[in-house]
C-alpha cells in the first residue's frame, strides 16, 4: 500500500522555487513545474528516437527514472545547478545513499520500487539510454526556463556565463534527433511552448491556496499516482505506460480553454459536453498538427474519453471496466488503459491539494466545499481491485 509519506513527498516540490535569486514570474517556476515539463520533453525525445532512428526505448525504465529523479530533486531541494552538479560529481554515491534513506520510509513495503531506485542511482549501466534521454530533457526544460529568465534579468552579472553553460550542456545531446528538431525551432519547439504555458495556469484559481500548483505540475502528480497504483494492481507493462501517459497528458487541452472549474461546467445542462467539443476541435486544429502524424492515434487514445477504461481490439478502442481489464485484458496485446484510475487519481490529487492548504490555515470556502464533495463522491470507489478510501482518509482530518 502506498504510504501517506509518499503522497506528501510528491507535493514537496510544489514549494521549491526555481531561479529564486533572479527576477522571475511569480508562477510556473517551481520544481514541480520544471519536472513535469521535463517528463513531457522526455516523451518527445524518446518517441522521436524510436521513429527517426529505430532505437528501442524501455518506456517503463524511462518513466521510473523520471520519477526517481523527481524524488531526488524533491529531497535535495533548491541547490543551484552548478553546485548540484559539482556535488554529484564528487559525492554522488554518498548523496544518493542519503536520498535513498530519506525515501525508504515513504516506500515501505514496496521492495521492487526500492530495489529499482537503488539500481538506478548506483549502477551507471542501468537504463543508460533512458538516463541520457532524461538528462537531455532536463537541460531542454532548463533552457526553456532560462529564455524567460534572460529576458527579465538582462545586465545581471554572470547571466551570460549561465547562458553559455546551458547552451554547452544542450550541445552535448545534439546526437539525439529530438534535440536537433527542438533547437532548429521546428514544430516540436512550438508544441513544448504550448505545454509550457500550463506552468502559468493555476489550479483552484478562484481560491487562495498554499502551496499553489499549476495545471502542468498537477498533470505530473496524477501521472505518478497512476503509475504507483498501476504497479499495485500488477498491471502489464503497456498498461502502466498508457496509464502514466494518459495521466501526464489528461489536462493538456486546457492550454486552449484554460481551467474551467467543475461547478461552472455543471451549472447548465449540456454545457460540459459543449466544452468538451470546443476542447476537441481546438486540440485537433492547434495542438495535434505540432506533433508527427504517426503519434496522433496514440495521443487521441490518451485524451479521447480520457476517464473511460478501454482496450484495443481489432485496431479499434473498446470500452470496458478496470475490473474487466484485470480479469481478461491485462496483457500488452490489448493495449489496456485505466481511464477510471486516471479520473480517481485526478480527484485524489485535487483532494490532497485542498487538504494541504487547509492544514496550512488557508480555509477558503471553495476548498472546504471541494474537499467535502470529492470525498463523498470518490473516497468509496474501488477500481481494478484496489480500495481508495484509505488514501483519502490519510488527509481527511486536515481541517
Amino acid at each position: 500500500m502506498i504510504s501517506k509519506d509518499m503522497l506528501e513527498l510528491l507535493f514537496r516540490s510544489a514549494s521549491i522555487q526555481r531561479w529564486n535569486d533572479h527576477i522571475r514570474p511569480h508562477t510556473g517556476f517551481r520544481e514541480l513545474d520544471k519536472q513535469a515539463h521535463k517528463i513531457i520533453f522526455a516523451y518527445i525525445l524518446a518517441k522521436t528516437e524510436e521513429d527517426d532512428r529505430g532505437t528501442r526505448v524501455n518506456w517503463q525504465a524511462l518513466i521510473e527514472g523520471g520519477i526517481f529523479e523527481f524524488l531526488q530533486r524533491s529531497i535535495l531541494t533548491d541547490l543551484k545547478p552548478d553546485v548540484f552538479h559539482r556535488l554529484m560529481d564528487q559525492k554522488s554515491r554518498e548523496l544518493n545513499e542519503w536520498v535513498i534513506e530519506q525515501i525508504k520510509p515513504c516506500a515501505e513495503g514496496q521492495g521492487e520500487f526500492q530495489r529499482k531506485l537503488a539500481d538506478y542511482f548506483y549502477d551507471p549501466d542501468y537504463s543508460a539510454f533512458e538516463k541520457r534521454i532524461l538528462k537531455a530533457a532536463h537541460y531542454l526544460a532548463t533552457s526553456w526556463e532560462f529564455e524567460i529568465i534572460h529576458n527579465l534579468n538582462k545586465g545581471f552579472f554572470g547571466l551570460e556565463q549561465t547562458k553559455q553553460n546551458i547552451t554547452n550542456e544542450v550541445e552535448e545531446f545534439y546526437d539525439l534527433a529530438g534535440v536537433q528538431k527542438y533547437v532548429l525551432g521546428k514544430k516540436t519547439r512550438n508544441f513544448m511552448d504550448m505545454v509550457g504555458q500550463l506552468r502559468f495556469q493555476q489550479r483552484w484559481a478562484q481560491s487562495p491556496r498554499v502551496p499553489e500548483t499549476s495545471v502542468l505540475g498537477h498533470m505530473l502528480i496524477v501521472a505518478i499516482l497512476t503509475y504507483l497504483f498501476s504497479v499495485e494492481m500488477e498491471a502489464a507493462e503497456k498498461r502502466i505506460y498508457n496509464n502514466f501517459m494518459a495521466g501526464l497528458f489528461h489536462d493538456l487541452p486546457e492550454v486552449l480553454t484554460r481551467d474551467i472549474v467543475s461547478p461552472v461546467k455543471r451549472s447548465v445542462e449540456g454545457l460540459e459536453d459543449i466544452i468538451k467539443d470546443i476542447e476537441s476541435s481546438q486540440f485537433d486544429a492547434k495542438l495535434l498538427p505540432l506533433l508527427p502524424k504517426q503519434w496522433h492515434r496514440e495521443i487521441r487514445y490518451f485524451l479521447e474519453d480520457e476517464f473511460q477504461s478501454k482496450i484495443m481490439r481489432d485496431g479499434q478502442p473498446e470500452f470496458c471496466t478496470s475490473d474487466e481489464i484485470n480479469q481478461f485484458y491485462n496483457e500488452n496485446q490489448y493495449n489496456p488503459l485505466d481511464g477510471e484510475l486516471v479520473k480517481l487519481c485526478d480527484q485524489l490529487a485535487a483532494y490532497i491539494e485542498a487538504s494541504m492548504s487547509i492544514l496550512y490555515g488557508i480555509k477558503a470556502p471553495d476548498l472546504l466545499r471541494g474537499k467535502e464533495g470529492i470525498y463523498k463522491k470518490y473516497a468509496g470507489k474501488q477500481i481494478g481491485g484496489l480500495e481508495f478510501k484509505p488514501y483519502f482518509d490519510y488527509f481527511s482530518s486536515m481541517i
